[in-house]
């Protein structure tokens, strides 16, 4: 059986557009794109552990918002639970730690991106909430 591993996503919104992470070829899926986030650790809520995760990843803090979605993926490596919340910035901008980019991009062109599997219903139900 594979391993099940929970995590979270931040839909970081700014008008009509949404901070992208672009995984990094030190990460397994290189290259593609994701909401950043990650694990939830076994005492964290999901927004816990969001809130933990941004801190960490791009040193920002955020709002933790309204649940987008919970899917599930499964990967070679395991099963992916990916839980994503729509998130507004509280302070300073997130920076690159990580990643190999993060960029803001327009709800419209969302789809553009080479989005990680576990993703891309998130990304659907973002542009299907903003009516692109």
């Amino acid at each position: 059986m594979k391993k099940r591993i929970n995590v979270v996503g931040a839909v970081l919104t700014r008008d009509k557009t949404i901070l992208a992470a672009q995984r990094s070829s030190t990460m397994s899926l290189s290259g593609m794109w994701e909401f950043p986030g990650g694990k939830i650790e076994p005492h964290e809520s999901p927004k816990e552990a969001l809130v933990r995760e941004l801190k960490e990843e791009l040193l920002c803090t955020a709002e933790i918002g309204n649940l987008v979605q919970t899917t599930e993926h499964e990967y070679e490596f395991g099963i992916v639970i990916l839980t994503t919340f729509y998130c507004s910035l509280t302070g300073d901008e997130p920076k690159l730690t990580e990643h190999s980019e993060i960029r803001w991009v327009q709800v419209a062109d969302l789809d553009q991106l080479n989005w990680a599997p576990a993703d891309i219903p998130a990304v659907k139900q973002v542009m299907r909430d903003f009516q692109v």
